[in-house]
Order: structure tokens, then C-alpha cells, then sequence
């Protein structure tokens, strides 16, 4: 490799795509073309990279199967920070055997990242949390250290665990400093604000507060009733029902909720579940259909009982009943 293409290399790897550029900007040689490509990723100008990838693939010729998956790779990534989830994704594990194969740890690692990464992104959680059980993440370089433990930490705050989010963006801090990216430990920074913020609002016996997410974490482990406007389910600890496709039922809930441990007249319930103006008896009807649903399902966890001028949520077991919104 020659002295232009190791500094735009190193280049590259600290973070300045500009300086990589002036080395090879006019060089159509394969390595060339491939750092070309990721240079033009990290100044966000996604379809000249992709191009330039898919050239350097074609140009370098089969025997160099390691110089053609590490562009299977940054074309991957690439598509993940395009948010395209379409690419194939067994061409990146294809790939990432290759790498493997030819003792290339680094870029190995970094394809096993891209995978999780592409998991997580997509919503299978479960499946992420698998991989990373035995992903050696040892071989990254401080960057992309820096990137694997915010993705860690970005899981841990989907599952409400703030204490393992806290340690994950504690190690993504100091991957940073070692990196030097003043880019990255911006990224950390934005990501350690969240721990920091309100999450959500919580509304109970008619007042409403913000809360933090280590608040939100303690508040569903707690032994109240949650009416989750932001998932739109009840639950407490041990169970949660679902109305994520029961719209009615949910605004009813949640009117209900809100009121607790007071009731919610007919006419407020017609108006928060239907948006009904002139209320008549087929609404009215209609009404105790649907509570009579909602007492259907919730009733592993409370009761809906009538009372002289509407309703009331009764939770099991003598306990509070809150809301949490957005």
C-alpha cells in the first residue's frame, strides 16, 4: 500500500474525510476509490459513497476477496446511516465470514456490529441482545468502540435499565477521549442527556409532574397500575395488557385513569372515546358495549365499575392507579 493511501487511511480513522480526500480526490484506483467512498459517507453525501463503494468492489479483482468484503461493509454502513434497511443483509454476514476467515479481527468486529446495530434498528431487541452475549468487541478501535457502547446503551434505555445505560455511556465517554472525535463525544454527550431529561409525565390524583427515565424505570417496577399513554397498555409489574389496536378502549382507560380515584361521567367518556357532540342513546349503547370490552380485558388487573353518572377504575389489590404520558 502506498504512502497516499495509508495517510488517507489514517485519516479516515481520526475523524477527517477532507484530509483523506486530498490524497486520493483524483486517484480511480480501487483502494483509492474505496476510501473515496467512506470519506464521502462521513461528510454525509451517502449516494456518491455508495457509488464509489460499489466501483472499488468491482475494481479490485477476485483474488482480493478481503479488499471486497470490507467494501460489502462500509457499504453496509452506509445504508444503516441512510437508515436503508433493505440491503441485503446476508451479503454483510457473508462478509463478515470472509474477514474472519483471513484474521481480519477489526473489520470483522465491525461487521458483527453493523448486524446488531441493523437488529436494533429494526426492533428485534431480543435478537441484538443475543448477539452481543458473545461479540467480541475487543478488536474495535476507539471509535467504533465509541459507537458499539452507544448502541448498548441505546438498548438498555429501550428496556428501561438506566443503571446498565448509565455504564455503557461511563465506557462510550472514555472510547471518545481515546478517539479524539470531537464529533463522537458530542454524540456521547447528546446520548447522556436523555438519562437527564424528563422521559415522560406522570399524572396522579389530578396532579402531573414530569419524570426522569430512572423515574419511569422505578414507577413501572412499583406496585401501582400504569396507564401508559406512550405504549398505549396497562401494566404493572408482573403483566401488561395491550390496546395498542384498541383505540376506543385505551381512550377510555386513560379518561379513566386520569380521573382515578374519582369517576368519569357518561358524557365526558362519550366525548374522550368517540368524540361524540350530541350525545343520544345509541351512543350511550354504544358506551357500555365498550366498557363492557374494557372490563373484559383488564380485568387481570381491575374492574370497571358503574356509578351514578358513569364509571370507575377499580385496580386489584388496593393499589395506585397513575398515568404515564408523553
Amino acid at each position: 500500500m502506498d504512502s497516499l493511501i495509508t495517510a488517507a487511511a489514517q485519516a479516515l480513522a481520526a475523524g477527517d474525510p477532507l484530509g483523506a480526500l486530498k490524497r486520493v480526490a483524483l486517484r480511480d484506483d480501487a483502494p483509492a476509490l474505496a476510501l473515496r467512498g467512506i470519506a464521502m459517507a462521513q461528510l454525509g453525501e451517502f449516494a456518491r459513497a455508495k457509488e464509489l463503494l460499489r466501483r472499488a468492489a468491482c475494481a479490485f479483482s477476485p483474488k482480493e476477496s478481503v479488499a471486497r468484503a470490507r467494501c460489502v461493509v462500509a457499504e453496509a454502513e452506509i445504508a444503516l446511516a441512510s437508515r436503508d434497511l433493505g440491503w441485503p443483509a446476508k451479503a454483510l454476514s457473508a462478509a463478515r465470514a470472509t474477514l474472519e476467515a483471513h484474521g481480519d479481527r477489526v473489520n470483522a468486529a465491525h461487521a458483527r456490529y453493523l448486524e446488531v446495530r441493523r437488529l436494533v434498528l429494526i426492533g428485534r431487541l431480543d435478537e441484538a441482545e443475543r448477539t452481543l452475549v458473545d461479540f467480541d468487541y475487543t478488536p474495535l478501535p476507539p471509535a467504533l468502540r465509541t459507537s458499539y457502547e452507544l448502541m448498548v446503551a441505546g438498548i438498555a434505555i429501550r428496556r428501561l435499565q438506566t443503571k446498565a445505560a448509565r455504564t455503557a455511556l461511563a465506557r462510550a465517554e472514555r472510547a471518545a477521549r481515546q478517539a479524539n472525535i470531537p464529533a463522537l463525544t458530542a454524540e456521547v454527550e447528546n446520548a447522556s442527556n436523555v438519562l437527564n431529561t424528563p422521559a415522560a409525565r406522570l399524572i396522579a390524583r389530578g396532579d402531573e409532574r414530569p419524570l426522569l427515565l430512572a423515574e419511569v424505570e422505578a414507577l413501572l417496577a412499583s406496585n401501582a397500575l400504569v396507564v401508559d399513554a406512550c405504549r398505549n397498555v396497562l401494566r404493572d409489574k408482573h403483566m401488561v395488557v395491550s390496546l395498542v389496536t384498541r383505540p376506543v378502549l385505551f381512550a377510555l382507560a386513560r379518561a379513566l385513569g386520569e380521573a382515578w380515584p374519582g369517576d368519569v361521567p357518561r358524557d365526558q367518556l362519550l366525548t374522550r372515546a368517540f368524540g361524540a357532540r350530541f350525545v343520544d342513546e345509541s351512543h350511550r349503547m354504544r358506551l357500555r358495549v365498550e366498557v363492557g370490552r374494557l372490563r373484559k380485558m383488564l380485568r387481570p388487573l381491575a374492574d370497571v365499575s358503574a356509578t351514578k353518572r358513569g364509571f370507575i377504575l377499580v385496580p386489584q389489590h388496593e393499589r395506585e392507579v397513575v398515568v404515564l404520558r408523553h
